[in-house]
C-alpha cells in the first residue's frame, strides 16, 4: 500500500527536540528523512551523555529517529558542501533550526539551495523567528512559552508559575507546527512548481495556541493571572483533585449537563447554579470537591463519575499510560523487532490515514549508519566516498 508521503525526500539538519520530532512525522507517512549528522556535538554531548550500549538501547526505543537513514558530514567542509548540493538537488524538503545565519556562514542557507534546486521548501525552525530583535536570543521551550504568555498563566492561585514539561513550545508549536507548514508548503508547491522558505517560531506558534486567551484580553483589557483562567486551574469543575490513595483524578465537566451531573454524583445539587459564578464561590465549591474527592479511590471515582456521563480521567503516571485499554486500542503503544534488542516497544502513529496510514519501517539509525548507500544513491564510486572519508569531509 502506498504511503502519503512516498517520494517526498527530506534533508534534515536537526538535533534536538522539535525538529527530529518534525520529520519523525514525515518519516512515519513514508517521506525518505536523510538525517545530516555531525558525529556528536556540545549540546547532544552535554544534555545527553551516554555510553554505546546506552545509546544504542535509547536508539532503540526512541520513537523520533525511526523511519530515518543518517549519514555523518563535515558541512565546514568544502567537500562536504558538495555532497550537500547534490543531495539537496535531488530532495524536497530541507528542515534546519539553528540560530538565524549559522546556514549562510555554512553555505547551505535557503538562497543558495534556492538556485540549485527552485522547487525545494526549506523550513527554519527557531525560537525567535528569522527576524526581528529576538532573532538571535537563545532560549528553551521554557523562554518560548514565557515570552508567549503561556507560561504565566500555567499553575495554582496565589503560586508561582508551574514549570512544565517541553510540549507546548517544542513539540506542538516548534515540531508540529514545522510539519504543517512544510506540508502546505508542499501543497502549494503542486499548483505553482515552486518552492518556499518556511519560517517557524516556537514563540510564533505558542502566541497562536493562546488565541483564546488572547481573544478574550483583546476584547476586555482583563489580564489573566495564574489559577484565574477556566482552562488553567481557575474554575473547580475544570482541574484536578488529590483522592483516598494518594493518586489524583482530573475533571472536565465544561457543559452544563456535564457539571449538573458532576454536582449530582457529589451530592451537592446546590452548587449547579454556580458553574459560572466564579470568585469566592468557585473557591467554596473546590475547596467542598477537595472534601468529597478524599472519601474514595481514584479507580472508584472514574468509574462512577463515567457512569453518570461525567467527563473524567485518572490522572495517569506514565506506566499506566501504556497499560490502558484505550491506547493499547489504538496502537499507541508497539511492538517492533530490533537485531540486538529483541522486542523493544515505542511510541505509536498518531496520525490515522484510512487509505495511506503511516508505519514504522525501521529503527533509528547509528550515525552515519547509511553514508554509502545515500553517496552512491547520488552517484559517488566507492573510491570517491574513501576520498571524502580520508579528507574528514565524511565519516
Amino acid at each position: 500500500m502506498a504511503m502519503a508521503l512516498e517520494g517526498i525526500r527530506v534533508i534534515d539538519l536537526t538535533r534536538l527536540a522539535p525538529g527530529p520530532y518534525c520529520t519523525m512525522f514525515l518519516a512515519d507517512l513514508g517521506a525518505d528523512v536523510i538525517k545530516i549528522e555531525p558525529g556528536g556535538g556540545r549540546a547532544a554531548i552535554a544534555l545527553f551523555p551516554q555510553t554505546a550500549v546506552e545509546g544504542e538501547r535509547m536508539r532503540a526505543y526512541n520513537a523520533e529517529g525511526r523511519n530515518k537513514r543518517s549519514i555523518v558530514m563535515n558541512l565546514k567542509m568544502r567537500e562536504a558542501r558538495e555532497v550537500f548540493y547534490k543531495l539537496a538537488a535531488k530532495a524536497d524538503v530541507i528542515i534546519e533550526e539553528f540560530r538565524p545565519g549559522v546556514v549562510k556562514r555554512l553555505g547551505v542557507d535557503y538562497e543558495t539551495i534556492r538556485k540549485i534546486n527552485p522547487r525545494i521548501v526549506y523550513c527554519s525552525l527557531t525560537g525567535y523567528g528569522q527576524d526581528g530583535p529576538y532573532e538571535q536570543v537563545a532560549g528553551h521551550d521554557i523562554n518560548y512559552i514565557s515570552t508567549g504568555g503561556a507560561q504565566g498563566i500555567i499553575g495554582e492561585r496565589g503560586r508561582r508559575p508551574t514549570v512544565i514539561a517541553n510540549l507546548i513550545a517544542d513539540y506542538a508549536a516548534g515540531g508540529m507546527h514545522a510539519a504543517i507548514g512544510i506540508l502546505a508548503a508542499l501543497l502549494a508547491r503542486e499548483r505553482t512548481g515552486k518552492g518556499q522558505h518556511v519560517d517557524i517560531a516556537m514563540m510564533d506558534g505558542v502566541v497562536s495556541l493562546m488565541h483564546a486567551e488572547a481573544a478574550s484580553y483583546l476584547a476586555t483589557g482583563r489580564v489573566p493571572v495564574t489559577g484565574d483562567v477556566l482552562f488553567f486551574g481557575g474554575a473547580p469543575h475544570y482541574n484536578i483533585y488529590e483522592t483516598k490513595d494518594g493518586k489524583y483524578i482530573s475533571i472536565g465537566a465544561l457543559e452544563p449537563w456535564f457539571y449538573e451531573n458532576l454536582c449530582k454524583v457529589l451530592g451537592r445539587e446546590d452548587f449547579i447554579a454556580h458553574e459560572f459564578t466564579g470568585g469566592e464561590k468557585w473557591e467554596e465549591i473546590a475547596s467542598c470537591f477537595r472534601e468529597i474527592f478524599l472519601t474514595k479511590t481514584r479507580d472508584e471515582w472514574v468509574n462512577l463519575l463515567r457512569e453518570t456521563d461525567t467527563c473524567v480521567a485518572p490522572v495517569y503516571s506514565l506506566d499506566e499510560v501504556f497499560s490502558d485499554p484505550q491506547v493499547i486500542h489504538r496502537k499507541m503503544v508497539v511492538e517492533i523487532d530490533h537485531p540486538t534488542l529483541g522486542k523493544v516497544k515505542q511510541v505509536g502513529i498518531s496520525i490515522k490515514l484510512s487509505e495511506t496510514p503511516g508505519a514504522i519501517r525501521s529503527i533509528a539509525p547509528r550515525p552515519g549508519e547509511h553514508t554509502e548507500d545515500i553517496l552512491k544513491d547520488i552517484g559517488y564510486t566507492q573510491e570517491g566516498i574513501e576520498d571524502l572519508r580520508k579528507s574528514g569531509a565524511i565519516a
